[in-house]
């Protein structure tokens, strides 16, 4: 699968993507909204920044405990159900007299949910699609996020002013609730791709089987630090440059959807897997710029230059899914975005105390030097090749089963 006419013209991929598209479109116009309702309410940046983000580091939760549920749910049920939870949640967030306490223990939870919603909504979209046809296809779906929420906080912006937080509020779950439409009535009925009962247990002996692998380890890290790092450089753009922060973003937006058309649509499959190492790279290199403290058209150039390594996700994302057995599919996937949410989480933290004791540049640049001393510790396990190693067979309902003597599993047919 090579254009993205034949990506649209697969069954049930449209009704997914408009379902992934609602999604993250109500997530961001409720998230800006509640965001501004707790600063409103609190005067607090720091319950702010809770508010908006604190689902994201709430998806560790939903990673150690939900997860088994992936591959064990039927998955158009599992969608429609998740989103409707959403649209649930956001409106009780938006009833007067709530208190903040409770509305941010509502928008944690729902963050716990989203681990599972992520990796039910990855699992299908591999099983939907042609190994060869999943890249493009997380590709399509990582520039419809990026879209939608650069939308998202335009429209929100606009709701904030027009109606109010509330009301914005009631927008995001009115999204919610078309998410949650879309999926049942677009999506075939299909069977999970496991059996047996999702438990807790399940998901801990799931992850840790998941992890045991070298070759899956040193994917999951690459998947995991580097891009947290670097986002943890991008959450220092506002302190670095206040009245141009916005313009930053927007580089970075660019640069990262000219990095998934490329590699997503015209780099051949037998290409792409040697460059998750020179796309890592590159996403942390241009940020060292920032210590010369170099003017605006400059940090735009290295901002959008940068940001097209984000584009390493879809190569190993890629090798993740050659790595696994079909029936952990949506558990692993779900686990490298969980992992990757709360990582990035994690790193903005961080980001935000370095810079507090030095300076925002600093910070920059010292995660950026971190992001890339990652990435050439992992050089040697992410380079193409080293999946050979623990390869496995892809079965239906089978665990990973070793390949037979001379076979190679997941090598370029090209």
């Amino acid at each position: 699968m090579r254009t993205y006419r034949e990506l649209f013209r697969t069954k049930e991929f449209t009704p997914l993507f408009l379902t992934s598209a609602a999604h993250v479109g109500a997530q961001t116009v409720s998230g800006l909204a509640l965001g501004t309702l707790v600063f409103d309410a609190t005067g607090s940046p720091l319950l702010s920044a809770l508010a908006m983000f604190g689902p994201s580091l709430a998806q560790v939760i939903g990673a150690t405990t939900l997860l088994s549920a992936a591959d064990r749910l039927a998955p158009r049920a599992t969608l429609s159900t998740v989103a409707f939870v959403f649209a649930l949640g956001t409106a009780v967030t938006a009833l007067p007299g709530l208190p903040i306490a409770a509305a941010l223990a509502i928008v944690l939870g729902l963050g716990v949910v989203s681990a599972l919603g992520g990796g039910v909504r990855l699992g299908l979209l591999n099983e939907i699609l042609s190994t060869e046809g999943y890249l493009l296809g997380r590709s399509t779906l990582n520039m419809s996020s990026g879209l939608m929420q650069i939308g998202g906080f335009a429209t929100g912006g606009v709701l904030l002013t027009v109606l109010s937080p509330r009301g914005t509020l009631l927008t995001g779950a009115a999204l919610y609730l078309t998410a949650a439409t879309v999926a049942r009535l677009g999506l075939s009925r299909r069977p999970p791709r496991a059996t047996g009962r999702p438990s807790i247990s399940t998901t801990r002996r799931n992850n840790a089987l998941l992890w045991a692998s070298p070759p899956r380890r040193r994917v999951f890290l690459g998947l995991w630090v580097p891009n947290g790092l670097v986002v943890g450089c991008e959450s220092l753009y506002v302190p670095y440059a206040p009245q141009h922060a916005g313009i930053l973003f927007a580089a970075g937006a660019a640069g990262m959807l000219t990095g998934d058309i490329l590699i997503g649509r015209f780099v051949p499959r037998r290409r792409r897997t040697h460059l998750a190492v020179p796309l890592l790279l590159l996403l942390a290199a241009p940020h060292l710029l920032f210590v010369l403290g170099p003017p605006l058209p400059l940090a735009l150039a290295a901002v959008m230059l940068a940001t097209v390594g984000y584009a390493a996700s879809l190569v190993l994302q890629e090798r993740l899914m050659e790595l696994t057995p079909e029936a952990l599919s949506g558990h692993a996937l779900g686990l490298h975005s969980a992992g990757m949410l709360t990582m990035q989480g994690v790193c903005a933290l961080l980001a935000g105390a370095v810079a507090e004791l030095t300076s925002p540049a600093t910070g920059i640049t010292v995660l950026a030097t971190a992001s890339l001393t990652v990435t050439l510790a992992l050089t040697r396990g992410l380079r193409a090749g080293g999946a050979a190693e623990g390869s496995v067979v892809r079965t239906r309902a089978g665990d990973a089963v070793p390949p037979s003597p001379g076979t190679p599993v997941g090598t370029d047919p090209a």
